[in-house]
């Protein structure tokens, strides 16, 4: 069983944008947005190393926590801030490298079995999905509706919990009722048409 506790989240995860490109970083940075993710899923070799290393640049000495989504080793190795890993992935990652590195480390849940499994390496926080229909990626569960949510907020305990999957303004606050930390979101970012407006929109829910 895996040891150590990753290092906290410095500031709260709030709303946390999961974005393609290191461009969308520097947008995001520049708009605010708590949290972001780079998620990249064409790039490989020197081609991806160079978007993240971008993706850190952009982000570094900013208020904004960037992760890196899967890719560890480049997140590493370019002094990300944390580094986001699916279930498959704890199993294959060098856990003790990203934790003595400094990384924090968020991982994905798609049940109470996986949360448990996630929480058994003690992560900076824990992402809880699909909560509704979403088209971005194949889920491998159903969605997991606000019910099972306040359920794992509950489970998660004293650990940072994030809602994702076909989250927009319009469901925001039911989401934030459950208790969750962060709310994240892909496509009421990347398909709208003033993706900064929607950064302080969502950001303006735990202001009220």
């Amino acid at each position: 069983m895996y040891a150590n506790s990753f290092l906290p989240i410095v500031a709260p995860l709030k709303f946390y944008t999961v974005v393609p490109t290191a461009d969308w970083v520097a947008r995001m940075v520049d708009a605010g947005a708590n949290t972001v993710q780079l998620r990249n899923k064409t790039l490989i070799g020197s081609a991806l190393y160079r978007e993240i290393q971008r993706s850190v640049a952009y982000a570094k000495d900013t208020p904004t926590q960037l992760f890196i989504n899967d890719f560890w080793w480049e997140a590493v190795d370019c002094g990300a801030y944390g580094v986001h890993l699916g279930q498959e992935d704890l199993d294959s990652a060098d856990l003790v490298m990203i934790q003595s590195s400094g990384l924090r480390l968020g991982v994905s849940t798609h049940s109470p079995a996986e949360l448990s499994k996630a929480l058994a390496v003690k992560p900076s926080y824990v992402a809880c999905g699909a909560i509704f229909p979403t088209a971005t990626k194949t889920m491998p569960t159903e969605p997991q509706g606000l019910d099972k949510l306040k359920q794992y907020v509950i489970q998660a305990g004293n650990t940072p919990t994030v809602a994702i999957g076909g989250i927009d303004l319009n469901n925001a606050r039911d989401v934030l009722a459950t208790g969750v930390s962060s709310l994240a979101v892909v496509r009421a970012v990347t398909e709208s048409a003033d993706p900064e407006k929607v950064v302080k929109d969502f950001q303006a829910l735990w202001d009220k």
